[in-house]
C-alpha cells in the first residue's frame, strides 16, 4: 500500500483553514488539523473522512500550547506543514486611529505566531516537503493598494520573517512558501470579497503541493504565480 502523505494544518476551525482540511482530506492526505476550541464544522468533516482527519487542540498565540502540540506529534514526519492564521481588526483604521492592543494582536496572530510554529515544527517536515504559511496579496509592498493598512503591515511582517528564516536555513531542500489565496468570502474576508472558497482553496492546495521537491523561498498566489515582494 502506498504511503499517504501527512499534512499538519494549524488553524482549521473555520474559513480558509477549514476548507484546507476538507480539500486535503478529499485528496487522500492524512490530515492533522488544529483548533483552539471545538469546531462543529471540522467535526462534520471528520465524520465524512474518519480515516483521514485527526483533530488536535492548540492556540497558535500561546507558545506553551504549540510546544505541547509538538510533544504530542513527536516522531511524526510531515510532508506538508501549512500554517493558517489571521485576524483582521481595525480594518479601516490608520496608525493614528488604531488602538494599540488591536494592532499588537494582529502582529502576534498574523506574523510572530505563525513563524513560531514554523520554527518549532520545521525539523519534522521531510527533506522534500513543504513549509507553507498563509499570507495575502496585501502583504506585497510593491502591489499594495493602500487598503486595510494595519492588517497589510502584519502580513508584510510575516513575509519578512519567512524571508529571514530562509536565510538562516540557506541551502534547505524544502519548499518555503508564502501563499496568497486571494480575497475570499469568509467571515474575515467579508461578503464583498471577489472569490468563493471553492474558487480559491482547491487552487491553493494544488499550487502548494506542486512545489514539493522544489527548494527555496517563494511568495505565490493561489495559481502558483510568483508575487512581488
Amino acid at each position: 500500500m502506498a504511503k499517504r502523505n501527512i499534512v499538519l494544518i494549524v488553524g482549521a476551525s473555520r474559513g480558509l483553514g477549514l476548507a484546507l482540511a476538507e480539500e486535503y482530506c478529499a485528496r487522500d492526505f492524512h490530515v492533522i488539523a488544529t483548533v483552539r476550541s471545538p469546531s462543529a464544522a471540522l467535526d462534520r468533516i471528520a465524520a465524512r473522512f474518519p480515516a483521514s482527519l485527526t483533530i488536535e487542540t492548540a492556540d497558535i498565540t500561546d507558545v506553551r500550547s504549540v510546544e505541547a502540540l509538538r510533544q504530542r506529534l513527536a516522531g511524526r514526519t510531515l510532508d506538508t506543514l501549512f500554517v493558517n492564521a489571521g485576524i483582521c481588526l481595525a480594518r479601516d483604521d490608520t496608525p493614528k486611529d488604531v488602538r494599540e492592543q488591536e494592532f499588537l494582536a494582529m502582529m502576534l496572530t498574523n506574523a510572530l505566531s505563525p513563524m513560531r510554529v514554523v520554527e518549532l515544527f520545521e525539523h519534522q517536515v521531510s527533506r522534500n516537503g513543504v513549509i507553507a504559511v498563509m499570507s495575502s496579496e496585501l502583504g506585497s509592498i510593491a502591489h499594495n493598494p493602500g487598503a486595510w493598512e494595519l492588517y497589510s503591515s502584519s502580513k508584510a511582517a510575516l513575509n519578512m520573517l519567512m524571508a529571514c528564516f530562509s536565510k538562516r536555513y540557506a541551502g534547505d531542500s524544502r519548499a518555503l512558501l508564502l501563499v496568497a489565496p486571494g480575497w475570499v468570502r469568509t467571515e474575515m474576508g467579508t461578503d464583498a470579497a471577489a472569490l468563493s472558497i471553492e474558487e480559491s482553496i482547491p487552487h491553493v492546495v494544488a499550487a502548494v503541493e506542486a512545489q514539493a521537491g522544489r527548494p527555496g523561498l517563494r511568495f505565490i498566489d493561489r495559481h502558483g504565480k510568483t508575487l512581488p515582494w
